[in-house]
């Protein structure tokens, strides 16, 4: 069975990654990584607007045995280079076909998560929780060869080093009520560059997920109006925090770097993720399947969930294709 607060969490962590229409060249898709952005404090201090720090805070109704874990999750760029193999050794290109597949140049992302592990609330309440992101920089190598066996070249994968906090804390609000706070800090040495480079050393699509045993978790958009004064106090930068698994359940706290409502879904109807929120899945859909031979081949070289898109929408049968043309989930009565 699917996880629904992981299903959305993923949805989060992808929103953006790649855009219609999911190709290398598209205009939009030249500068990426636009949500939830955590980045180093030397390049943030140069330039405000981008964040080296993600905090957020929601109420927590519970006694000192409460217990709390925190997992901050994000991506971080991996850059996919694409090298021929030359007498001398890899000489670096733009891109290969080996074997009938075109290997393209381009930048991906891999997942990180960092878990701070379930403390009591009594615990946060007597002194802040820290644990370390420490991400060491790397290489990969993976070797391209011909049918006959031959090497041809190889895709090598490079991502830079990664370094800072996930921290949380509590603090007693009323009887029986605590704001428990979540800060996600980026410590990584930044030499200095632009966008794009500091993007190398940032924690992309930064969000974090709260869950408590033994507590309860307290709406932020729609809290009791006993606790509205407090929740109104509470303090996020660069995400907001929602309830997140079946409607009712208060146990778990999604801080989202894009506003969503309580306890979120993923439509029933979707048929997988397409990382477009500014569009809707049917026109996307539709959209691909007019794309020509041409503009699908360079979607499928350009990334591996562009061409996962790619054979998913072709496969879709009329049926499904029907059911993405809406939907009624449920009657109101409309008041003036």
């Amino acid at each position: 069975m699917t996880d629904p607060v992981r299903a959305i969490a993923d949805a989060v962590l992808y929103e953006g990654y790649l855009l219609w229409p999911y190709r290398r060249s598209a205009t939009k898709n030249q500068r990426r990584w636009t949500f939830g952005g955590v980045h180093p404090r030397a390049h943030s201090e140069r330039h405000p607007d981008d964040a080296w720090v993600m905090r957020a805070a929601c109420l927590l109704e519970g006694g000192d045995d409460a217990r709390v874990e925190v997992r901050a999750r994000f991506l971080q760029v991996v850059a996919r280079g694409v090298a021929r193999q030359g007498a001398t050794g890899l000489e670096a290109v733009d891109e290969l076909t080996v074997g009938g597949t075109r290997h393209l140049a381009w930048d991906e992302a891999v997942e990180r998560e960092v878990v701070l592990p379930a403390l009591s609330l009594g615990e946060l309440l007597a002194a802040p929780a820290t644990v370390a992101i420490d991400v060491p920089a790397g290489r990969a190598e993976e070797a391209l060869r011909e049918p006959e066996g031959a090497r041809a070249g190889a895709i090598v994968r490079t991502w830079e080093p990664l370094a800072g906090t996930l921290e949380a804390q509590a603090e007693r609000v009323a009887d029986g009520v605590a704001r428990v706070s979540v800060t996600i800090a980026n410590t990584t040495p930044w030499p200095g560059g632009g966008r794009e480079a500091a993007l190398r050393r940032t924690f992309c699509s930064t969000h974090a997920v709260l869950r408590a045993a033994g507590g309860a978790f307290v709406s932020q958009t729609d809290p009791p109006e006993r606790l509205r004064a407090a929740a109104d106090a509470c303090r996020n930068e660069g995400c907001w925090p929602v309830l997140v698994g079946e409607p009712g359940d208060r146990s778990t706290v999604l801080a989202s770097p894009i506003i969503l409502e309580d306890h979120p879904r993923i439509a029933p109807e979707s048929p997988g993720d397409l990382f477009d929120g500014g569009e809707i899945d049917q026109l996307l859909v539709l959209n691909i399947l007019s794309l020509t031979d041409a503009e699908k081949a360079e979607m499928r070289d350009t990334d591996p969930r562009a061409r996962e898109i790619l054979e998913r929408t072709e496969a879709l049968t009329p049926e499904q294709l029907m059911r993405l043309h809406g939907a009624i989930r449920e009657f109101g009565m409309a008041r003036p």
